[in-house]
């Protein structure tokens, strides 16, 4: 039995959390499963009928082999020794990841420029299925678009969004519907596209594996050309289910894309399905912006100092253009917003939910509010149902050199003012990294604009941020490619997108490295006039041990050559790198047109010489209408990918044993797990000491009264060593009663 993963938000970082309390099942309790079968699906069915009297809840033969169990924990632990049955998982939580980024990524130009030409190119009769928390179809800009949909969580053929007023409302499918297809005050990239829905996050944008399964299952047997899924868990690894079922969807003909999370800046933190091999894994990017900065009266030096704002999902945008008082808010209990109306007030996190400080705000005349960090770091916070007032974030430093400016001005407020900087085609900080355990493929695939993104909501529009939002614009991309190019098959799709991508560039000037961009960030027009195909669209050649032996490692490619003549290929060897690479390139390639040939690509180490841990780059070729560039990733010894990730305890309601369960990318020869006092961070207790556990999840129950929690708030290290290198994750645990 192991404990339901719980997932961050992909819509917004503003709801990821330090440590969150999870309903933990019990041994007799029921739990849901995910089979995998490896022989006909039907017969290994009526096998389990057979040992345990189970029917399945549901069948899986389109995009994944397999089955779905409700039953008690013993029974799921008899199932792995079923004939056919190869593999058992639990299921896991997921929860939910235009005006500028449609013309932007070039959609609305090559319109515009086909029109002339009297060619249309809108996504008409094109399918594109969503995978979300439904679509509110009665939206004015969605009505036209909509054809069909299901809904897995109510078993229902209606994926309407969740409309409930309070915490249940949902508006993140609608949102993602309208920047793929949305055809009326806001646009989206393919606007007569048809949409199917599938509702398989519910109220509070939460679901779970099976949930996904079925929803992915279904969009295949409709037949839908693309598929979008705006979601995500925090496992970085290739074969958990979601992933694996996007692989089987992709073989099926089914072009399918997926956001990589909001994890970032760190390596190593794109997630389940982001991690599938043959999906479109999509990071974030910004469109043209202008972004505020505070500049703010820095008392102790007598000059100003200029503070980073980050948008607070559904509030409105800072836009603000006047000089402006600030007043100190406190935590944003009414008591503490006396005398606030007409200034903006600073507001420190804790205390009261996000949404009531800003309503307490609100309701007391604020005109802007700055909500500074209680902890270290930058976020971006967001609340589930829109208030309006202006609103932005600051680090937890910066609101605390504004508090202290505000207290120690003689007149007990000081003047802001915001200056607005244009930035244009950089990376998302929030967007996850690559590459994937296991396997060290690059991911995202190509990235697209994922900031401050208007579009439809029930009942209106909203701005919101996240790679949730940069996934639809490719969804929407490849419903184009699809229309112009009814033929190509999904890796011709993603080929093209990746082939005539454009690299990203840092303020340095330096490109963002492969893991953290792709390809780049996509150009539709490049993407549906190119006439060369080269796949796969990224390199990853792996690990080479340090303690082996010269050896050469080789990856091929396909060059396809969809000219009406004949074309010759050449191959430039990368530059710029570390000494102790030995590059074999493929000798020119003459491809007849509309043919199509395989390349291989080689690299020597030289042990002896080499000074690198990991190599980066792109190899180009030429030959096509356009030079075409494909990253490329090298790493020599072990990989510095966390050693652990994604921590969950709690107690099981019934038996009242506890539970914890980690995910170990490559296993650990140590794992230890303490708990602290979160205010003075003095020692409490050893949770548990585990030695030599092999890769992937990992959970152990307590028997009742082998541990004895207080109610209260801890603190945890769960600390995990392999190969050398020991990585410590924190979280936090809430005890709510014995």
């Amino acid at each position: 039995m192991k404990l339901r993963w719980r997932v961050f938000l992909i819509l917004s970082l503003a709801f990821f959390a330090f440590g969150v309390v999870s309903e933990v099942q019990g041994q007799d309790e029921m739990k849901t499963v995910i089979v995998h079968v490896d022989e006909d699906v039907s017969e290994v069915s009526n096998r389990i009928a057979e040992s345990s009297g189970e029917d399945p809840d549901y069948v899986y033969t389109s995009a994944f082999q397999g089955l779905a169990y409700t039953l008690p924990a013993s029974e799921a632990e008899q199932i792995k020794e079923v004939a056919g049955v190869s593999r058992v998982d639990d299921s896991v939580q997921y929860d939910q990841e235009l005006k500028e980024s449609v013309p932007f990524i070039g959609a609305e130009g090559l319109r515009a420029e086909l029109d002339d030409r009297g060619v249309r190119l809108n996504g008409a009769g094109v399918t594109v299925g969503v995978i979300d928390t439904g679509i509110d179809y009665e939206h004015p800009d969605l009505q036209r678009n909509y054809i069909q949909g299901y809904d897995v969580i109510d078993g229902d053929d209606d994926p309407m969004e969740t409309k409930v007023k309070g915490k249940a409302t949902t508006f993140h499918g609608t949102h993602v519907a309208g920047i793929i297809a949305a055809n009326g005050s806001v646009r989206g990239v393919a606007p007569e596209a048809d949409l199917y829905g599938y509702r398989a996050l519910g109220p509070e944008g939460q679901g779970s594996t099976e949930n996904i399964l079925e929803a992915i299952d279904r969009a295949v047997e409709d037949g839908v050309d693309v598929l979008n899924l705006s979601l995500g868990s925090p496992i970085n690894g290739p074969d958990w289910p979601t992933s694996k079922a996007l692989d089987e969807a992709t073989e099926a003909g089914v072009v399918t894309v997926t956001s990589s999370g909001n994890s970032g800046p760190d390596m190593w933190s794109v997630g389940s399905p982001g991690t599938s091999l043959k999906a479109i894994s999509v990071g974030a990017s910004t469109p043209p912006l202008k972004v505020p900065r505070l500049n703010v009266p820095d008392i102790d030096n007598e000059e100003e100092r200029e503070v980073e704002l980050q948008p607070i999902q559904g509030t409105i945008s800072w836009d603000i253009k006047k000089r402006m008082r600030v007043i100190d808010g406190g935590l944003g209990f009414t008591d503490d917003l006396d005398n606030v109306r007409g200034r903006a007030v600073l507001i420190e996190r804790g205390g009261i939910p996000i949404k009531d400080k800003l309503k307490n705000a609100s309701e007391a005349g604020a005109h802007a509010v700055i909500l500074m960090n209680n902890v270290p770091g930058t976020f971006i916070p967001g609340v589930d149902e829109p208030v309006k007032i202006t609103a932005a974030a600051i680090e937890n430093n910066e609101g605390a050199a504004l508090k202290k400016a505000i207290r120690d001005s003689e007149k007990e407020e000081i003047v802001i003012e915001t200056n607005y900087i244009e930035e244009t085609d950089h990376m998302a900080w929030f967007s996850s990294r690559g590459p994937v355990t296991q396997t060290w493929d690059i991911k995202p695939d190509v990235v697209a604009p994922g900031v401050d993104i208007g579009s439809t909501v029930p009942e209106g529009y909203l701005e919101l941020n996240g790679t949730s939002m940069a996934a639809p614009h490719i969804a929407g991309a490849a419903a184009l490619i699809k229309q112009a190019h009814p033929e190509w098959k999904p890796e011709q799709v993603k080929a093209t997108l990746m082939n005539t991508a454009v690299p990203l560039y840092t303020d340095e000037g330096d490109p963002y490295p492969p893991f953290v961009q792709g390809a780049g960030r996509v150009d539709i027009a490049a993407a549906i006039e190119n006439d060369t195909l080269i796949y796969p669209g990224a390199l990853s050649f792996g690990v080479w041990e340090a303690d082996e032996t010269n050896q050469r490692l080789q990856r091929d490619i396909t060059v396809e050559n969809l000219s009406d003549q004949k074309r010759t290929y050449t191959f430039d060897v990368p530059t710029s790198l570390g000494t102790g690479l030995d590059w074999k390139m493929p000798m020119p390639l003459t491809v007849d047109a509309g043919g199509k040939k395989t390349a291989t690509i080689k690299v020597e180490i030289q042990p002896d010489i080499i000074d690198f841990k990991r190599i980066d780059g792109e190899i180009k070729v030429n030959g096509g209408m356009r030079e075409a560039s494909l990253p490329f990733l090298l790493f020599s010894d072990e990989p510095d990918y966390p050693r652990v990730s994604a921590f969950q305890f709690g107690q099981a309601p019934k038996s009242g044993n506890w539970m914890y369960e980690v995910f170990l990318p490559g296993g650990a020869e140590e794992l230890e797990i303490t708990l602290y006092d979160p205010d003075t961070f003095a020692y409490i207790k050893t949770l548990d000491q585990q030695t030599n556990l092999p890769e992937g999840p990992f959970e152990r129950r307590f028997q009742k009264g082998e541990i004895d929690l207080e109610p209260g708030v801890y603190h945890v290290l769960v600390y995990a060593k392999h190969k050398d290198r020991g990585d410590t994750l924190e979280s936090t645990i809430v005890i709510v009663g014995k």
